[in-house]
Parts: structure tokens; C-alpha cells; sequence
């Protein structure tokens, strides 16, 4: 995409940290032969690459370590739906919506999970950039779906990620749940996506 805009990521302090990424209008300070610094501006895509790496990489970590770990090989606690009143793990999805909370409150930007066969309908795509976007990745999920969106007068870059199913975890739980819409997911299936979306201005 060749349409570059300067952009506001407000604070997520550990991504920012480790990528490096710009808070306020510039990007990282660097400085050349010994001169003064200078700041180099990152696209809208590098930044929601660098957020979706971090995302993925928790999300992934929880499937694998706690979930899958817990759950399946040791059998210690189980993860549910209803984790509170059942005293047991939250499932992976409902990390990441916890999660996505928090960074929405803090504001800058956002990011969700939907999927077409979501067991929750509140993650059912609602927009035509969801639908087609869903199309995209589960053709292609090596490379997101992206592009500008105007809501509510607020111009925003859009990227959807594909969801991939990490661990046999994640499998069994979407082909046993009775709300499922579908039951024959496979490790290594796309089973929706991932949306952030970022605040940019001219």
C-alpha cells in the first residue's frame, strides 16, 4: 500500500518497548555517524504487523503452555467457558477479549477476534471489510487483509490477521462445543481473525 500516513499509537508500553514502535507523531529516534538524531516515521501495516507478532505470540504461548499443558496433558484445571463460576481456566479467546479490553480502555487503538463460525455470535463479522477480510485469510493466511476505513467520521487503518488453530486445544474445544457451527476443524485450520484497527490522521 503506497498511501503512507503519519499516525498516533497511544501507549502499550511492553510492544513499544520491544519494537520500537512510535508514540505521538514519529518513530524511533536514530541517530547517523555520530550527528544529531532523526526519526523515522513507520507505516500503519509495519505497526499493526508489530502488534499482531505480540498478540500472537501470547495467545499462541496460553493455547499451548496453560490451556494444552494443563488441560489435556497433566489434566490439573480445565479451561471453560464459564471459568469463574467453575473456578478454572479462561479459554484462549476469552484471554484475548480480557486483554483487548484493557488496551481499548487506555485507547489508541483496537483489535478483536471474530471469526464466521464464531460460538460466540458477538464475534460474528458485522462489517463488509469483516466478511471479505475473513474470504481473504482463509484463502491466503500468510498475509493480512487491510486497507482504510471511515467510521463514525474517524479514519482508521484496518488489518485482519488469520486466526490459525495452534493446538489441539483449540480444535477440540470449537468441534465439541453443542453451539458450534461447525465440528471438523483440523490443527492448522483457520478458524477466523484477528482485527486491529489503528487511528491515523493526514
Amino acid at each position: 500500500m503506497t498511501d503512507r500516513w503519519t499516525f498516533r499509537v497511544l501507549s502499550l508500553a511492553g510492544i513499544a518497548a520491544a519494537a520500537c514502535l512510535p508514540l505521538g507523531l514519529h518513530g524511533c529516534a536514530h541517530q547517523e555517524d555520530g550527528g544529531a538524531p532523526r526519526h523515522a516515521e513507520l507505516s500503519p501495516a509495519r505497526v499493526a504487523d508489530y502488534i499482531h507478532t505480540v498478540i500472537q505470540a501470547d495467545r499462541t504461548t496460553y493455547a499451548k503452555q496453560v490451556v494444552e499443558r494443563l488441560q489435556d496433558q497433566e489434566k490439573v484445571i480445565k479451561a471453560s467457558e464459564h471459568f469463574k463460576e467453575e473456578k478454572s481456566l479462561p479459554l484462549p479467546a476469552q484471554m484475548l477479549r480480557m486483554g483487548a479490553q484493557l488496551a481499548a480502555e487506555r485507547g489508541g487503538f483496537s483489535y478483536s477476534l471474530i471469526s464466521a463460525w464464531a460460538i460466540n455470535k458477538a464475534n460474528l463479522p458485522k462489517t463488509d471489510f469483516e466478511r471479505q477480510g475473513l474470504a481473504a485469510v482463509a484463502a491466503h493466511s500468510e498475509r493480512p487483509f487491510s486497507g482504510y476505513q471511515s467510521v463514525a467520521s474517524k479514519r482508521y487503518f484496518m488489518a485482519l490477521y488469520a486466526d490459525v488453530a495452534v493446538s489441539p486445544a483449540c480444535v477440540h474445544c470449537h468441534n465439541g462445543h453443542p453451539e458450534s457451527p461447525r465440528h471438523d476443524f483440523k490443527d492448522g485450520d483457520v478458524i477466523g481473525g484477528i482485527v486491529i484497527a489503528l487511528p491515523v490522521e493526514p
